[in-house]
């Protein structure tokens, strides 16, 4: 298996917003494609700022990096993506102002299979 964490930061006035997107958009495509969630949390921060963060379950990094091709050339899906960015001032005022932090990151299991 391969375990992928998605991870952002976001100021708090956007977080609804975003969770909305993931929960509408994002989401609906990621599990057509093959992608198995296994949870989404968010962690409050003491500023103004929240960690949102997924994990994601693949059956290999090659199962991944096929998924995430499909994912990404969906082009129903850009379109939303695109048209949600705009509705919110364009992706490069999203990513100056609301999604400070961006991380893809692959985890590796410290349990031994016995």
């Amino acid at each position: 298996m391969f375990y992928r964490r998605k991870c952002y930061i976001v100021k708090k006035e956007f977080a609804e917003n975003f969770n909305d997107h993931f929960q509408h958009t994002n989401l609906p495509n990621q599990l057509k494609h093959g992608a198995r969630l296994i949870g989404r949390w968010m962690k409050d921060y003491c500023d103004d700022t929240v960690e949102i963060f997924a994990i994601w379950e693949y059956d290999s990094f090659e199962d991944y990096q096929l998924i995430e091709g499909r994912v990404r050339s969906d082009e129903a899906h850009v379109k939303r993506v695109q048209n949600w960015y705009e509705k919110n001032g364009g992706r490069e005022h999203v990513f100056s102002a609301y999604i400070l932090e961006v991380r893809n990151e692959a985890l590796e299991s410290t349990v031994s299979e016995s």
